[in-house]
């Protein structure tokens, strides 16, 4: 492994952690303020916390296999919370609940991140 290498290795490890670490600090703030979310943003918050989720796996997973880059990551991230939430606000407005799609969608690549960090753990 060459210096470059290593050195983005384990910019992409630091990289995974913080991102892991911040959902889980948030998850835990969320669970604990005294905020409720209003039924008309629950389905938004759902789908774009998924989304965050399948980045944070894919990154994970991306990272275990040694093919982790950063923009990929931070691109996914940011363009899958869109993405998720633009098809959730066209479906309000048709009267659809294209919102399924995206938790399927996101809900099975999740579950297969998890199944090939496990595989590679073990």
């Amino acid at each position: 492994m060459t210096k470059s290498a290593a050195r983005g290795s384990r910019e992409a490890v630091w990289i995974v952690l913080f991102a892991a670490v911040f959902a889980i600090v948030g998850i835990l703030l969320g669970l604990n303020a005294p905020v409720q979310i209003p039924p008309g943003y629950a389905r938004y918050t759902a789908v774009m916390i998924l989304a965050a989720l399948d980045s944070i796996f894919g990154a994970i997973k991306a990272w275990l296999n040694g093919n982790f880059e950063n923009r990929v990551f931070i691109s996914g991230l940011l363009v899958n919370s869109v993405v998720a939430g633009a098809l959730t606000y066209l479906g309000d407005k048709l009267g659809v609940e294209l919102y399924f799609a995206a938790i399927v969608a996101f809900g099975v690549r999740i579950f297969e991140n998890i199944a090939v960090i496990r595989r590679h753990l073990l």
